[in-house]
């Protein structure tokens, strides 16, 4: 290989995420590695919350038609942002050592959650952020905040919120910061499936490329994010649905908890398990079924029901 080429959305953060797989490949091969921007419709959609308008998809699907086409030899995604079955013939070639996978509240007044006055308006355009929200703090006002992470803070500075929810991993690969960030931490609060990762995306026939990508793999991190995505994937979940799950492994156990939430947060089935590390997937699929049996394909299923009536 001369060169390689990583799609990208063309996003503050995107950008630095493809950037640091740019430095590290050209470091560890000697050789050029170009840039090339892609817009997604969840970059041109930014006045629509995302459970109204597709979800995790939105994201990555032409970025994963330029893969496929040849456009480009590799993609760099938050994995959080990847949808649980990729299209057939690309793969995972790397997933990277995670970054901080908590969310942040953001404020520049209110020290914590807690702290917050009642009926504090709080933004997120995320269903699972909204629910644990409302689970912990009823009386806030819960409102919808789209846009990249700049527009967000500076919504946040104008005063149209009394605070937001970010995810950490942002922030601090941004360098960015707010007057006071509270961490809202498992077990209290679930990050979503995925957070904080990185997911390197290729072609399954380019071994060229798998081989070049190999020495970004962290498996305790690749492990992690599988249970996660082994739960979402068996409980249908996405941005249409308050869905979290978070694994950590330690000392070659595996530990996976996760939850369903109702919108409102009145309703929240938490269960957890573990198990050896060599079966990610299917763990998260065993407890997706508990979580189902436990009273989670009702909530789900009203969910959906509430979500067609107000489209």
């Amino acid at each position: 290989m001369k060169t390689l080429t990583i799609a990208t959305r063309g996003s503050q953060l995107a950008l630095w995420q493809a950037r640091y797989i740019q430095g590290r490949l050209e470091r560890e091969h000697g050789i050029p590695v170009e840039l090339k921007i892609i817009k997604t419709r969840g970059d041109i959609i930014q006045d629509v919350p995302l459970a109204k308008v597709g979800g995790k998809g939105l994201f990555v699907k032409e970025i994963e038609e330029a893969l496929l086409t040849g456009e480009a030899d590799l993609a760099v995604h938050s994995m959080k942002d990847v949808p649980m079955e990729l299209p057939a013939g690309l793969t995972l070639g790397a997933v990277p050592e995670r970054e901080d996978p908590v969310d942040l509240l953001l404020s520049t007044q209110y020290r914590a959650l807690d702290a917050l006055p009642e009926g504090a308006r709080v933004g997120t355009c995320s269903l699972r952020r909204q629910a644990q929200l409302l689970s912990l703090r009823p009386d806030l006002r819960v409102e919808n905040l789209r846009g990249n992470v700049d527009t967000r803070l500076r919504k946040l500075h104008e005063g149209q919120y009394d605070a937001i929810v970010m995810a950490a991993s942002g922030m601090k690969r941004l360098g960015l910061s707010a007057p006071h960030m509270f961490r809202l931490e498992p077990p209290t609060f679930l990050p979503a499936v995925g957070q904080g990762a990185l997911g390197v995306e290729c072609r399954a026939d380019r071994k060229e490329v798998l081989d070049a990508l190999a020495f970004l793999e962290h498996r305790p991190t690749r492990v992690c994010v599988e249970a996660e995505r082994g739960f979402s994937a068996g409980v249908g979940g996405g941005c249409q649905a308050p869905v979290a799950g978070f694994a950590s492994l330690v000392d070659g156990v595996l530990s996976l908890e996760a939850l369903v939430a109702s919108l409102d947060g009145k309703e929240v089935i938490r269960l957890s398990r573990t198990s050896e590390a060599d079966a990610p997937r299917e763990l998260g699929a065993a407890l997706a079924s508990a979580v189902l049996a436990a009273g989670g394909d009702v909530l789900l299923a009203d969910i959906l029901t509430t979500g067609q009536e107000n489209a």
